[in-house]
């Protein structure tokens, strides 16, 4: 069945499900429509894992392999507390830029006739004429704003304030440092997304943004600023903000955001526009580009558009519980960070990599880490901490939805 389709947002969810449709379907009419101008993009390197480039190798392999080429990779994590270094080997992870990521996905899809429009906004008061309009016009996405009340848009904005950053450091692991202030702790992560750069998240609790002066600092003394706390990890490199034109420094709260449906008629949600999941899992970029698969899977499968979106949104949201839960309390953690920066460090970057747990905000520190190790030899235990962390978490996830009736 041929169809007319309207990607809105030229993102790499927009251009990948662009992709793979006309893989499906060279008949298919498919244009991506960009607001800002081609190469403009915000955003220093995203991060992904191989089970994302597995999954791109089958299916599109030239758009994979160009991927996995421009990508630069680690094996290690390091975390600084004060003055103490502790490394430990971990999974390969990738590190792209995003201007280089997009830049791949725009020649391939344009290479298999995809029609790429930029510089042209679309609003829910002028859709295209098309049988799918697709919004994947991300977090702030105009066209699900437009239809807030049918979508059932929900946000939840987390207390810690953030900003991205690029650095000329290339850090040879996914680095944490965590630096002590008169004002409370400040720490950031870093990774390398291309020979030349990695992108550096900074993040802190609110008093310490206020005490040190942060929320008032412009771009230029708040870089200095940051420069100065994480000297340690920098070597002498300097951070690189994006400036806004004010001045002023882009720090931000995390919004979580969720939708009741993904789908109006023939617009549906894709990526950001349909949900969010912290940064410190670092798997927003996956998620968006794992939706565009289900979405030309869907579509494939059904000569029908409804029951193709009705598909595609059930089989996505499930998918997605294991990620948002993980998210969920990887940023409580770092909100409560207090609570574990005290360990010795072996068991503070031990509960680093278990923040994701959904048992671990419920039972001691020490205690945690003590039968975290003992699972690792007892089966029974394993079993044991697999049936109990849900367990718990459904139970507070009930009582908070509860609260809020």
């Amino acid at each position: 069945m041929r169809v007319k389709v309207a990607c809105v947002g030229g993102g790499p969810a927009g251009l990948y499900l662009s992709i793979l449709l006309k893989r499906q379907d060279p008949s298919h009419d498919i244009t991506v429509h960009e607001r800002d101008p081609e190469g403009s993009t915000y955003g220093w390197g995203v991060t992904y894992w191989r089970g994302l480039l597995d999954k791109l190798h089958v299916r599109d392999p030239e758009s994979a392999r160009a991927i996995e080429e421009a990508s630069v990779t680690w094996n290690q994590g390091e975390a600084r507390v004060r003055d103490l270094v502790t490394r430990r080997p971990g999974d390969q992870g990738f590190g792209i830029g995003r201007h280089r990521l997009l830049e791949i996905l725009a020649a391939r899809a344009r290479s298999l006739g995809v029609r790429l429009e930029y510089e042209h906004e679309i609003t829910h008061g002028n859709l295209p004429a098309a049988d799918l309009v697709v919004a994947g016009d991300g977090v702030r996405s105009t066209l699900r704003t437009g239809y807030a009340d049918h979508f059932g848009t929900r946000t939840e904005e987390g207390r810690n304030h953030y900003i991205w950053l690029g650095t000329s450091k290339v850090f040879d692991s996914f680095t944490f440092a965590f630096v002590e202030t008169d004002h409370g702790w400040i720490w950031c992560y870093g990774y390398p997304f291309s020979p030349e750069r990695s992108t550096v998240v900074v993040e802190c609790a609110p008093p310490t943004w206020t005490g040190l002066g942060l929320d008032t600092a412009g771009e230029a003394d708040g870089l200095a600023l940051l420069e100065k706390l994480f000297t340690g990890i920098l070597d002498g490199h300097p951070l690189i903000g994006r400036s806004t034109g004010s001045g002023g420094a882009q720090w931000l709260n995390f919004r979580t955001l969720t939708n009741r449906t993904w789908h109006r008629d023939n617009l549906v949600l894709l990526g950001d526009a349909a949900h969010t999941t912290h940064y410190s899992i670092g798997a927003g970029t996956t998620l968006a580009l794992e939706d565009a698969i289900a979405l030309a899977d869907a579509v494939r499968a059904h000569g029908d558009l409804p029951p193709a979106l009705a598909r595609y949104e059930r089989q996505r949201k499930s998918e997605l519980l294991a990620a948002q839960s993980a998210a969920r309390y990887s940023a409580q953690w770092y909100e409560n960070l207090p609570r574990y920066i005290d360990l010795p460090p072996e068991q503070m970057f031990a509960l680093l990599g278990q923040r994701h747990s959904p048992l671990l905000p419920y039972v001691p520190p020490q205690l945690y880490y003590r039968i975290d190790r003992a699972a690792g030899q007892l089966e029974a235990l394993r079993r044991l901490k697999r049936w109990l962390g849900p367990k718990v978490a459904r139970g507070v996830h009930a009582r908070e939805l509860a609260s809020r009736k």
